[in-house]
């Protein structure tokens, strides 16, 4: 590299491989799932078998296509038979269940976590201890048939992935990572991707250009709140779906809630509400599929999985 090159941190940027700018106008993506798909449905916050039984029957009363629901409160919340009913019935209903593993910052009994400079910490594992009750929470949901896991720390992120290369864990175990770690620019993506993040949550509140610019970046999917949850700033973007799809696919389309409750962790002592969350996480995505029926009806989605009889 030249010494005039050197001196120009976007010509740098560029000889790395990342974009100097966000595009404006932001490019379509020419990305796609394996399946050829531009964009997938998702509904997080599925705590455990009542939820997920409540997401698939509102699914098919709202004629909703679901392929993934992810989890919160974390495997270590769950019980060895909780959690076998849990895949058997994702199994069954061809969607993919992405469990939470645990523990992580906020469970801990530090407070840095809570403070409002300290909220950067996210759920991080505290300490070594905490990295390996973290690779425990692992080890048992992947030996209950686990094939989906949701991570929050990147010491636990690089630990998977170099396990999966060993073959200590399944080459094709899904590791996605939390909205609490989501990578604000191109090159934070590329290291969570490169450290073995094969579906990759990025902030809710970033530009059309600025998704652009990670998308350059990364292969892999991105996860995106259509809907946030207040937590995390509550944004609602339903009218930018066209454009998140043309710009990010491969895109899960993911719907929180605004204005409800943080349910983490989760149980039996609130399951009237987070089934009734549920449920209208469900209708929001019947919103959006309206919205991509009117705005963009020539947008490819994933075909949806097989179900698998026990």
């Amino acid at each position: 590299m030249s010494n005039a090159s050197a001196s120009n941190p976007g010509n740098w940027l560029q000889s790395l491989g990342f974009p100097a700018s966000d595009p404006v106008p932001a490019p379509s993506s020419p990305l796609r799932f394996e399946d050829g798909g531009q964009y997938r449905i998702e509904i997080p916050s599925t705590e455990g078998p009542r939820s997920l039984q409540a997401v698939i029957e509102e699914g098919r009363k709202r004629d909703v296509p679901l392929h993934r629901v992810s989890q919160g409160s974390g495997i270590m919340l769950m019980t060895d038979e909780e959690i076998i009913e849990m895949l058997a019935i994702g199994r069954e209903a061809g969607i993919e269940v992405n469990l939470f593993i645990g523990p992580r910052a906020t469970f801990d009994v530090g407070a840095q976590v809570f403070s409002p400079a300290g909220k950067a910490l996210g759920l991080s594992a505290r300490g070594a201890d905490q990295l390996r009750f973290a690779l425990e929470d692992l080890q048992r949901g992947v030996e209950l048939g686990l094939k989906s896991v949701l991570v929050s720390d990147l010491g636990v992120l690089q630990v998977i992935g170099k396990m999966k290369q060993t073959g200590d864990l399944p080459a094709d175990l899904i590791v996605k990572t939390s909205v609490m770690m989501a990578p604000a620019n191109p090159v934070s993506a590329k290291i969570l991707e490169d450290l073995g993040a094969t579906t990759i949550n990025i902030p809710s509140d970033l530009t059309i250009p600025q998704i652009a610019a990670i998308r350059m970046a990364i292969a892999a999917p991105i996860d995106f709140y259509v809907e946030a949850p207040d937590n995390i700033g509550g944004f609602i973007r339903y009218f930018e779906i066209p454009e998140l799809i043309r710009v990010a696919a491969p895109v899960y389309l993911k719907f929180g809630l605004r204005n409800s409750p943080d349910i983490y962790p989760s149980g039996t002592h609130i399951e009237g509400t987070v089934l009734a969350l549920s449920r209208e996480r469900v209708r929001r995505a019947s919103l959006a599929m309206q919205t991509i029926a009117r705005s963009c009806p020539d947008a490819v989605m994933s075909p949806l999985r097989k179900p698998v009889q026990a």
